[in-house]
């Protein structure tokens, strides 16, 4: 089948006290509600991909993640819908969790392999499909040009104009899209990524070699929370107290700790009054399930 799905998520406005009080207003665009697994930037970074390894005729995609990923199971779920055969590589030791339970119903064969080889993705690529032509390697998380040039298109998707974007980065294929998108659209538009692990400085390289052009944005470190997939309890009522108060979801890899430095940076006057903010919402709710005893609800 060819790759040629085409969405709009919807955007909503999300009222609080906090934004009257500082005089601004927030949206948020919807990907989470795409599709139920190749939700949020997870079908922006592989629809140019699947284009891709359709126009060279390769059938099978093999790409990489963790046993929670959702970037395999986005992958797993495309595959199934497109008519791809997948692999998925996994790091670490194997199990069997309800993430990779999902991908195994949408027909992903899974190979676990140690964390010291799994650094090595392109030589675990010619290990194991060396002599499989029909193989298309995935980078994790959907990591490259074709990434962010699907990520870009949320942009065109906007009926109006934003003072400011947020989104979560975990590569930063994401926020160099939408840049790349503002820039397109010659936008003046501020954006801001929140890297959900330390030291996240380290994004800067993988977003600019993905832009178009020079352009300014700002990276806001301090929300990483103890790093990648690490939580505290303070994002955890965060997260508890604005999906019971919203009705929109989040779960604490990314979108929890980017709506958390939303509210913060708002209380902290980081956005002038009369500020239209726009926060994305990534999807990969199902990221949640590999935490759900942090959340200590008792019934």
């Amino acid at each position: 089948m060819p790759v040629n799905l085409n969405f709009f998520s919807p955007v909503e406005q999300i009222k609080n006290a906090i934004f009257d009080e500082h005089g601004v207003e927030v949206f948020i665009k919807r990907d989470d509600l795409i599709h139920p697994f190749i939700s949020g930037n997870k079908w922006r970074k592989l629809k140019y991909i699947l284009r891709e390894a359709q126009a060279k005729n390769k059938t099978h995609l093999v790409t990489f993640g963790g046993a929670y990923a959702n970037h395999l199971l986005a992958t797993a779920a495309a595959a199934a819908k497109f008519g791809f055969k997948a692999t998925g590589i996994v790091r670490g030791e194997q199990v069997f969790n309800d993430t990779l339970f999902l991908c195994s119903m949408h027909g992903m064969q899974l190979l676990f392999t140690n964390r010291d080889s799994y650094r090595d993705k392109a030589g675990l690529f010619t290990k194991h499909f060396g002599d499989d032509t029909t193989a298309f390697f995935v980078d994790e998380g959907g990591a490259c040009e074709e990434g962010a040039r699907g990520c870009s298109e949320l942009i065109t998707e906007l009926s109006e104009t934003y003072d400011d974007i947020i989104c979560a980065g975990g590569t930063g294929t994401t926020g160099a899209g939408i840049i790349n998108g503002i820039l397109k659209h010659q936008l003046n538009t501020r954006m801001h990524i929140i890297p959900v692990l330390k030291n996240g400085e380290f994004l800067r390289p993988g977003i600019d070699k993905y832009l178009a052009g020079p352009a300014e944005y700002h990276l806001h470190t301090a929300y990483h929370f103890g790093g990648y997939a690490k939580v505290t309890p303070a994002l955890v009522e965060f997260i508890k107290q604005f999906t019971s108060s919203t009705g929109i979801m989040l779960e604490p890899v990314y979108t929890g700790k980017m709506m958390y430095a939303l509210f913060n940076l708002i209380e902290k006057g980081h956005f002038k009054k009369g500020s239209r903010i726009l926060a994305v919402h990534t999807g990969g709710l199902l990221g949640i399930l590999g935490m759900k005893e942090r959340f200590n609800f008792t019934g």
